[in-house]
């Protein structure tokens, strides 16, 4: 174990992605994480709308290697403009 993650690697690990509710949302936030967890599947992404149906949730469990590729992930993920939040 890491001293610095309380995580043991490899792991799957949910990651949690928030924006708004159309194809160019999905279609980038699929793309990132593919950069990252080459072997990402379709079944692997669950999505959920809002109420409204404005907002989308995407839920993407990833077989993350190590911190750092978690990491990596994150601040690509949270530098779009297209997503509005990561878990």
């Amino acid at each position: 174990m890491s001293e610095d993650s309380p995580l043991v690697f490899p792991c799957d690990i949910p990651v949690k992605v928030f924006g708004r509710n159309d194809a160019a949302f999905r279609e980038t936030v699929r793309a990132i994480m593919r950069t990252h967890f080459a072997d990402l599947a379709d079944e692997q992404i669950a999505e959920r709308t809002s109420r409204a149906d404005s907002y989308l949730s995407l839920t993407i469990v990833v077989r993350a290697e190590s911190r750092a590729q978690i990491d990596a992930a994150y601040r690509e993920l949270t530098a779009h403009d297209d997503v509005m939040m990561v878990l």
